[in-house]
């Protein structure tokens, strides 16, 4: 087993991001798994969960940077390509479900005229 020949900040700063998005992942997961329709439940992958990803994918490039000479490309062209995907999908999903007039729960607002 080779040790980690990082400061202890860095691995603090590596830590906080993994940490951080993986609580965030879950509490996206969780949105999307109990909110009551559609247009609720498209807020839990699409913002807490990008960020949570977001956050993971940041770290891992943070410590595979470190560990390499120079930028870790290959996750970062993965989080730019994340950042720059999941508004677009979610926007088009949105968009089918008003096209196809899905109903929302009374709570959910700002619904189109039928």
């Amino acid at each position: 087993m080779t040790s980690i020949d990082m400061p202890w900040f860095m691995q603090l700063v590596v830590a906080g991001f993994l940490l951080f998005g993986a609580i965030v992942a879950l509490i996206g997961s969780w949105g999307l798994a109990k909110l009551p329709d559609f247009y609720m439940r498209l807020h839990g992958p699409t913002k807490a969960s990008t960020l949570g990803v977001g956050c993971t994918l940041i770290g891992s490039l943070l410590f595979f940077s470190h560990q390499q000479e120079g930028v870790s490309v290959q996750e970062a062209l993965v989080t730019i390509f994340l950042f720059a995907t999941a508004p677009v999908s979610a926007h088009m999903m949105a968009k089918a479900a008003l096209r196809r007039r899905l109903k929302g729960v009374p709570r959910t607002r700002n619904m189109p005229e039928r």
